[in-house]
């Protein structure tokens, strides 16, 4: 294993001044031809193509016909995401796809990662290589490399892909040829990069943005938005079931409990909440403290149904949480929530600068006014007429009567959910 340290691998690497020499003859102007061809291609051709892991499974098909010995190639990316770290795209000869990976945060504490090259390379190394074929007497002997020598590859080495104000992940390559990759081999890889930084930046940073709407204002409603629905006032009325959930005594709760405890509390009750709502194909638009909204949206037939197996798995959710907390001490978390169903207006409201996309209109309201409801009858979900007769549910459920709702001048027969379990 070599580690080379910034600034030798662009003195190892400078273009030749002949042809390589690994080359029929009379084939000189054939090589820079076929790298070109390769440049040209990653610039100019990949425009239409939406996801980097297609893109690099083409171009490591490319490099393997102009005749560089790449056997085995591997991207890793750090991404922004809430829950990964990085990824990792994977091609191996002959196979028409790539193996996608994510990694988790905290992976750079795990054993795997510490003894390997990858860790090596993240300390500051601009090249870390492996002559798998020949494994040198002193220098480190990672548990990769056995593992490529298993696979019949003889070389390996990591560079930097350098994107925008010096980011810097991660490209690999492994070769199959007895002796590995040549010198020429590598000045071709090497002049392959710049090309592929642009063309995989583009890729990652489109990622990056559908990623943050995804994460903020959900999957649905980042769709809209990258489709263009950007202006204040846009949207359309769609029908949904509307859920809105409300935590109990949280004021108390933040002002007893050390901050790091609340905070673990809320994202404790948020996954138990959100989990099963989008599992269930409902969209949580926003979180509002420590309450959410949620629309199902009737263009699904089976919508009404989902919502209600969703708070029936979310009520179950929260019972291991309280037990949990019984253990721990902390007294068992109460919550509201209330259903109704109607037309709602779906998009962009706010300021000129600011806008939130989100639902408004009567049926909001009344669902909100049922969650508020449910501290006065001391039921944890709350159900309007409209929505247990669109459920087609009634048999199931306690009628306990008509309300009068802040704002409504007509009372709202109310129903109580127990569970379906």
């Amino acid at each position: 294993m070599t580690i080379t340290k910034p600034g030798e691998a662009d003195i190892a690497l400078q273009s030749p001044t002949e042809p390589p020499s690994n080359l029929p003859d009379g084939s000189e102007g054939i090589w820079p031809a076929r790298r070109r061809r390769i440049i040209d291609w990653l610039v100019i051709e990949t425009r239409g193509e939406r996801f980097i892991d297609n893109i690099f499974v083409e171009l490591c098909n490319r490099l393997v016909e102009a005749g560089v010995p790449v056997a085995r190639a591997t991207l890793h990316f750090r991404i922004h995401h809430p829950q990964w770290l990085g990824a990792r795209i994977l091609w191996r000869k002959g196979l028409s796809e790539a193996e996608l990976d994510t990694y988790a945060y905290g992976v750079e504490d795990s054993i795997e990662y510490l003894n390997s090259p990858l860790r090596e390379f993240n300390e500051g190394a601009e090249e870390v290589r492996g002559h798998l074929d020949d494994p040198p007497a002193s220098g480190k002997a990672y548990p990769l490399y056995d593992e490529l020598r298993a696979e019949g590859l003889t070389d390996y080495l990591i560079w930097p892909l350098y994107h925008t104000l010096g980011k810097r992940h991660a490209i690999t390559f492994a070769s199959d040829r007895p002796g590995g990759f040549g010198p020429d081999d590598l000045i071709f890889l090497k002049d392959i990069l710049p090309a592929l930084a642009l063309v995989s930046e583009i890729r990652l940073k489109n990622r990056f943005a559908r990623t943050l709407l995804e994460t903020y204002v959900g999957p649905h409603a980042s769709e809209q938005i990258l489709a263009g629905a950007t202006t204040r006032g846009s949207g359309v009325t769609v029908g949904a079931a509307i859920l809105i959930c409300d935590l109990r005594d949280f004021t108390k709760l933040s002002d007893l409990w050390p901050r790091d405890d609340v905070i673990e509390l809320l994202n404790g009750y948020f996954d138990a909440m959100s989990e099963p709502i989008e599992r269930h194909g409902g969209e949580i638009l926003k979180f509002m403290g420590d309450g959410l909204l949620a629309i199902f949206p009737l263009s699904n037939p089976c919508a009404c149904s989902q919502l209600l197996g969703a708070i029936d798995e979310a009520q179950a959710a929260l019972a291991v949480l309280n037990e949990e907390n019984l253990r721990k001490g902390h007294d068992p978390l109460g919550y509201g929530i209330g259903v109704h169903v109607g037309d709602v207006m779906y998009g962009n409201i706010g300021s000129r600068r600011r806008l939130d996309f989100t639902v408004i209109g009567p049926a909001v309201n009344i669902a909100s006014r049922l969650e508020t409801l449910t501290k006065e009858l001391k039921r944890p979900v709350l159900l309007s007429k409209a929505f247990v007769e669109k459920a087609g549910c009634a048999g199931q459920l306690e009628n306990l009567g008509s309300y009068v709702l802040r704002g409504l001048d007509e009372p709202v027969d109310v129903f109580a959910f127990s569970g379906r379990r």
